[in-house]
Formats: structure tokens, sequence, C-alpha cells
């Protein structure tokens, strides 16, 4: 049971495509954000849909997949743990992240093959 201790799992859309970069120590780190999407209908029977947005970060191995693979719009279903670190920002104010650090990446719909193509 330690591992649901902090586990979170969520299937959605890229918002953006990844932001990969390299660190001074050589490792790499891929920052992108992931949609999720929540139908119901309210208490006079409309549909009503809400949108969550989590940011999302993958490192080393999976960062180098989701630089590969990934692009706005693919539907991913990604498993990790959600992480809160603060910041201050340059006027001295205090910033709050939630993130979900990746353990597992599973690419959806449309992947067969496709790698990103390169930019020359």
């Amino acid at each position: 049971m330690n591992a649901l201790r902090n586990s979170v799992r969520l299937i959605g859309n890229l918002g953006q495509d990844p932001d990969t970069k390299t660190l001074e120590n050589g490792r790499k780190v891929t920052h992108f954000t992931l949609a999720t999407a929540e139908n119901f209908k309210n208490a006079d029977g409309q549909k009503i849909s809400e949108t969550t947005w989590h940011n999302i970060v993958a490192w080393n191995g999976l960062a180098d997949i989701a630089e590969r693979f990934l692009t706005k719009g693919k539907e991913v279903a990604v498993e990790g743990r959600i992480v809160y670190r603060s910041y201050e920002d340059k006027k001295g104010a205090m910033k709050y992240i939630t993130e979900i650090v990746l353990n597992e990446i599973l690419l959806l719909r449309n992947f067969k093959g496709q790698e990103k193509e390169k930019e020359e």
C-alpha cells in the first residue's frame, strides 16, 4: 500500500508542446501541461464540461520520450506523484506550484511509431 500514498493517474491532452532542457549536470527535464475534462449534467439537466490543467514534469528517459513523441493536443495517460514547491519571484512575492512528476507515460491514439519531425 505504500505505493498508493502519493500516486496520481490521469488521461488527458497536451496543452502545449513539451519544453525540454538539459541541465548543467547532464540530467534532462521536460515540462508540459495536461488537460483533463469532466462532463456531467447540472441540476437543470444542462451538460457541463469542466477542464482541469495539470503541470507535468518528466526526467531523463521519460523526458526523452516526451520530447520525441509528444505534441500539443496528443492524448496520453500518465502516472506519477504530486509535488508541491514554492519559490520567490523577482519582486519578492512567494509563488506556489503543484506538479506531477512522472513515473510512467502511455501514448494513446494515433501514436503508431510516429516520432516528431526534428527541426534542422
